[in-house]
């Protein structure tokens, strides 16, 4: 103990010139948009490369669990292009005709959080293979998130599971719609709010993407309810949404390019701003 004592006084003035080095650098990135964006995406850079290394090594110890995946995948795959039913019992993507092949980059998570109540996931695909910040991000069973922030070869996502996002969605075969939540507590299941008690739901029903959403197609598969409450105060129901995908499972997702979300974005801000 005397000896680190003695350490911090003998070194005392190197000491609190990297601490306000520190602390003036925090500040000047705080205060600084166009430090604090590059900050992010040198992170964003660095945590991809390690995060894609450990991702090697695990893929490397389960190679039949990758294999299984992938076959499922491809079972999912030939059926849409050959529209014939598989034994997979996948949910169909029919909801993807009419979004092209070049508006889809196929990538893979490196780095999946799922135990906290602000998850994300980060993908080894980014700027370069035209990835932008509000791209919708889905697999062959549904969707996953959407991306956050990208650097030049890596982006993060913002998980379904994260108490944050926000997804339009809405009964399958009908027009009645709400906005898809995590309540924070089970990995399997979301929240799906504010649908009016006129709608016709029942346990089963299949959960899938609205309409009014710009991010993802309509029709794109979330899963099926489970369970239905009432707000006694708003008198809307809140409906209990099992997940197709196992979120603490993720393997290759596909991210949507979507070009017309930022010229609706900016329409409707200046709808706002009226």
């Amino acid at each position: 103990m005397q000896q680190i004592f003695s350490f911090i006084i003998k070194n005392s003035n190197r000491i609190l010139f990297l601490l306000l080095l520190g602390i003036s650098l925090s500040l000047t990135i705080q205060s600084h948009s166009f430090h604090r964006s590059k900050v992010i995406s040198s992170a964003n850079f660095l945590s991809g490369g390690v995060y894609e290394k450990i991702n090697s090594v695990e893929e490397y110890l389960h190679l039949r669990e990758q294999n299984n995946e992938l076959a499922i995948e491809n079972a999912n795959l030939k059926s849409l292009l050959f529209k014939t039913q598989d034994s997979a019992k996948i949910p169909n993507l029919d909801s993807l005709k009419g979004v092209l092949p070049k508006d889809i980059v196929v990538c893979k998570v490196i780095h999946n959080s799922f135990n906290v109540v602000e998850n994300f996931l980060t993908l080894n695909a980014g700027t370069k293979s035209g990835v932008k910040p509000d791209m919708g991000v889905i697999n062959s069973l549904g969707i996953v998130g959407i991306i956050d922030d990208v650097s030049a070869n890596y982006s993060t996502v913002i998980s379904i599971l994260n108490t944050k996002s926000q997804i339009n969605a809405k009964i399958k075969n009908s027009d009645h719609f709400g906005t898809l939540n995590w309540n924070g507590k089970n990995t399997g299941f979301v929240q799906l709010l504010d649908v009016p008690r006129l709608a016709t739901v029942k346990k089963g029903d299949t959960i899938v993407t609205g309409g009014q959403s710009v991010i993802f197609p309509e029709n794109i598969g979330i899963g099926t309810i489970d369970k239905l409450q009432t707000d006694t105060e708003t008198h809307y129901y809140t409906i209990t949404v099992k997940l197709f995908n196992d979120m603490t499972n993720l393997g290759h997702v596909y991210i949507i390019k979507t070009e017309n979300s930022e010229e609706i974005k900016n329409l409707e801000n200046q709808r706002k701003d009226e």
